[in-house]
């Protein structure tokens, strides 16, 4: 089992550094944490991914699956939170607000963005809470 003090760790590509930075940190409104020659730690709503400097493996052609993150917010206020703040600012979508498994126990509300790196990142909230898992 998870504590409330562990964190998920996640590292992605990055083309280059400031740009994750900046739109991790100063548009999406994420926590910084590091900051190296090779690689930024980003404290991403709770958990730890690292953006590593290696713009040769950023992949041209992002496909939602079978890759992509993001965060399954059990409140549907903070959902909409994160969806106002991205349209505001707008960040770029790679997918818009949609609604999956209609009618279904699963049934959610999710959207996708894309990052400079081409990294997909998806938030989702279940109309069920129990679903979330």
């Amino acid at each position: 089992m998870r504590n409330p003090h562990d964190s998920f760790h996640l590292a992605i590509p990055c083309r280059d550094l400031d740009e994750a930075f900046d739109y991790y940190v100063n548009r999406l409104g994420c926590g910084s944490a590091r900051r190296f020659d090779d690689r930024i730690t980003i404290d991403f709503f709770g958990d730890q991914v690292v953006c590593h400097l290696s713009p040769d493996r950023v992949e041209r052609a992002p496909d939602i699956y079978p890759r992509h993150f993001g965060m399954t917010l059990k409140n549907r206020p903070d959902f909409e939170r994160i969806l106002q703040l991205a349209l505001e600012r707008e960040l770029p979508f790679f997918k818009d607000v949609f609604v999956r498994f209609s009618g279904q126990p699963e049934e959610h509300t999710a959207f996708f963005l894309i990052d400079p790196s081409n990294n997909l990142i998806e938030f989702k909230h279940y109309k069920n809470q129990d679903m979330m898992y």
